[in-house]
């Protein structure tokens, strides 16, 4: 198989990881978990493609911008399963009311969702949806949404990446690999994305960078490392920071 051949698998892979979209079948060879984590950011530009694409026809439709947005933040929630919405609710479930270490991992394991993960969703889902109201209002689309997708799974690699599995199995583990040139090109184009927007585009980096890095530390001092759930939830907060920031500049 040539190298060229090679990294459009590990894009499969990552799309089949982090997306609901039909990918196909890989083929032998099958890369790992950690060949493919290059691609999230590429994954998230595919994303906010297809999430621009809705936006623009419902602003096309007359829509407000108000639903525009609503509607933006479903469709990102269809496309991806709802995984990263679920890592939040999990983890906000887990530090909230767990009593130590081992218990805070066992109640994110936890398939019902409790009030720490009802009121951590929905303030942030609300806080993302109002944040983008405002960008699509000052006629921003397409790119915001490219840089945000992007970028935001940037940060969930950067945890990835600089932060040991808390559990010694989950995706949290068996997509945990340090090394390579692997990671530097997922944070190469994660910051490119975001950094098309110039002097706003640093700014709205930097926000979601220190989102991401507040959960990390969290997640280090209450469950010893990271976990699926922690990624999940670092990829939404860091999107909704990338937001908020960008609606004070636009």
């Amino acid at each position: 198989m040539t190298p060229f051949a090679r990294r459009l698998q590990e894009l499969r892979l990552a799309g089949m990881l982090l997306t609901r979209v039909p990918m196909g079948t890989l083929r032998e060879p099958i890369p790992s978990l950690p060949d493919a984590r290059w691609a999230y950011p590429v994954i998230g530009l595919g994303l906010g493609l297809v999430m621009a694409l809705f936006a623009s026809g419902a602003a096309f439709l007359g829509f407000h911008p108000g639903i525009t947005a609503l509607l933006v933040v479903a469709i990102g929630v269809l496309l991806t399963g709802a995984m990263h919405e679920d890592g939040m609710a999990d983890l906000a479930d887990g530090l909230g009311g767990g009593r130590d270490k081992k218990h805070r991992l066992e109640i994110m394991r936890d398939s019902r969702i409790g009030s720490y993960g009802v009121l951590a969703l929905g303030l942030t889902l609300a806080l993302k949806a109002q944040a983008m109201l405002a960008v699509f209002a000052a006629g921003y689309v397409l790119w915001p949404l490219l840089a945000m997708m992007a970028a935001s799974r940037g940060c969930m690699l950067l945890v990835q990446e600089t932060l040991s599995p808390a559990r010694s199995d989950g995706m949290g583990h068996s997509a945990h690999e340090r090394g390579g040139w692997r990671p530097f090109v997922g944070f190469a184009i994660a910051s490119v994305s975001v950094l098309t927007l110039g002097t706003q585009g640093f700014i709205v980096l930097t926000a979601m960078l220190c989102a991401a890095l507040a959960l990390r530390y969290q997640a280090k001092r209450l469950i010893g490392g990271q976990t699926g759930d922690v990624l999940g939830a670092v990829q939404l907060a860091a999107e909704c920071a990338g937001w908020l920031a960008l609606s004070l500049l636009v």
